[in-house]
């Protein structure tokens, strides 16, 4: 039997998370993720590595789109196969991916303006990756599977969903491979969760591997407890009220937008910070949104009892739902002081920036970051301390107040990593640490190592392995 794994994404980086399985009947993707480091995007653009037609299938861990964003790539160039992924992952990607295809429409014609204005060249100047056509096109390949189910994938690889506790309808997946009456066990983290947090379940260990391919985006840090973030969210808001200034925050549509306003439903109604209006100004959160409130059976158990006394941390007075972009540009006439959630979450695109244009120099606000922020990304650059960014074709002073939040990320910190890995009760033969950045990914392995006695590697770039 031969089994070999290739990290195409993720590897020493944060975003594009792509891994290709082969075995002597098959080949397949696990997760198919965009690039969002703006020194890795060119890979976007690549050809694949493998003919798209010849995948046998592609399996999804959730729908964030450094996780399912070029799927419409593959589709476009070929691909037919079944892509599996639990109901909710495939209701948020339909949605994430369509959003995704517009988006990069819009900047490609945005791009072709503005350098046609500045007579300006560049390698990909005009052309969107992939339309929102593209996108839709996604939509029918997908195959649902529910949680802690086995099911076959191809002839030699079966597939089982754990809860990966991360975002709404994530999952680690674990694959069985059979060949010769001999059995290999891969389990992908997927980017696992925290627990005990808002909304969503805690995380499902997994007992059993041969090898365990794992994130490590907080793998060198703590989070701070989610309780002191809230209050610290809360004194954020209040201090920036008094000033007379807007609370931006760069949300990603998934998750973090969804706890963002269940800890906001819970301050204005225990009073601990103004009744203020707060407006989600992305379409595709609020889209998300709507899938929250259809599901649930995915809630934990503190949520569930919210909803089934009548309410709902998705709904009170006050709150906003922007879909229109005419309703968006009126919040930029807001007089009072209020909170504004928009896409992206890393400033990459979307309505944040002419938010971040409204109020990135105005000493009053408040910038307010509560997730990761990639390398090369405008969030990065300005959580980083820059004293000027460029925001649409403009340079702008950074004068607003600029704080971060890292304990409202849904990404599990080191702590939390390695209570996972100590689910199983066997030792791996490998763990492969990927989805971080190189000297987090590094001093994650060693940790690994340290603390486990655990082989443990961070795979290069397009790095291949055999697994015997």
């Amino acid at each position: 039997m031969s089994i070999e794994i290739q990290f195409l994404g993720a590897a020493r980086n944060v975003t594009g998370s792509r891994y290709l399985i082969k075995t002597d009947h098959t080949q397949l993707l696990v997760d198919c993720g965009l690039y969002q480091e703006r020194r890795l995007q060119d890979r976007n653009w690549q050809p694949f590595e493998i003919p798209p037609q010849s995948l046998s299938a592609v399996i999804i861990s959730h729908a964030h789109i450094d996780h399912c964003g070029l799927l419409p790539k593959l589709v476009k160039e070929g691909f037919a196969g079944p892509v599996f992924a639990t109901e909710a992952t495939a209701e948020i990607a339909r949605i994430s991916l369509t959003d995704a295809g517009k988006l990069q429409e819009e900047d490609a014609a945005f791009k072709k303006k503005r350098h046609e204005r500045e007579g300006r060249k560049t390698k990909y100047p005009e052309i969107p990756l992939y339309t929102a056509e593209d996108a839709r096109a996604v939509s029918p390949l997908f195959k649902t599977v529910e949680y802690s189910r086995e099911i076959a994938v191809t002839e030699d690889i079966t597939a089982t969903f754990h809860n990966a506790g991360h975002v709404f309808g994530s999952a680690s997946i674990e694959l069985k491979i059979q060949e010769n009456h001999r059995q290999k066990v891969i389990v992908f983290s997927g980017d696992l969760g925290n627990w005990d947090r808002p909304i969503l379940k805690n995380p499902d260990l997994v007992n059993q591997a041969d090898y365990v391919v794992i994130e490590s985006t907080y793998g060198d840090r703590t989070h701070q407890d989610i309780n002191e973030a809230s209050l610290k969210l809360a004194e954020i808001i209040n201090q920036t009220v008094k000033l007379g200034g807007n609370i931006v925050i760069p949300s990603f549509a998934l998750e973090r937008t969804q706890d963002l306003l269940f800890f906001l439903n819970r301050f204005m109604s225990e009073g601990k910070i103004p009744s203020l209006k707060v407006f989600v100004d992305s379409p595709m959160a609020i889209s998300i949104t709507k899938i929250f409130k259809e599901h649930p059976e995915l809630y934990d158990r503190e949520t569930s009892g919210w909803v089934n006394n009548g309410s709902s941390p998705f709904e009170f007075e006050g709150l906003h739902f922007t879909n229109k972009a005419a309703d968006s540009k009126a919040i930029l006439a807001e007089k009072d002081p209020c909170i504004i959630i928009a896409g992206s979450g890393m400033c990459t695109g979307g309505r944040i920036k002419h938010h971040l244009v409204n109020n990135i120099s105005r000493p009053e606000s408040t910038i307010l970051f509560v997730g990761f922020q990639a390398t090369g990304t405008l969030g990065r650059l300005i959580t980083d301390g820059a004293k000027e960014v460029r925001i649409l074709g403009q340079h702008y002073p950074v004068q607003a107040r600029i704080e971060e939040l890292r304990a409202f990320s849904a990404h599990a910190d080191q702590p939390t990593l390695l209570r996972w890995l100590k689910g199983f009760k066997n030792k791996p033969e490998m763990v492969f640490v990927t989805h971080g950045e190189p000297e987090t990914s590094a001093r994650f392995t060693e940790t690994i190592k340290n603390t486990l006695g655990w082989q443990a590697k961070a795979p290069e770039y397009q790095e291949k392995f055999i697994l015997d």
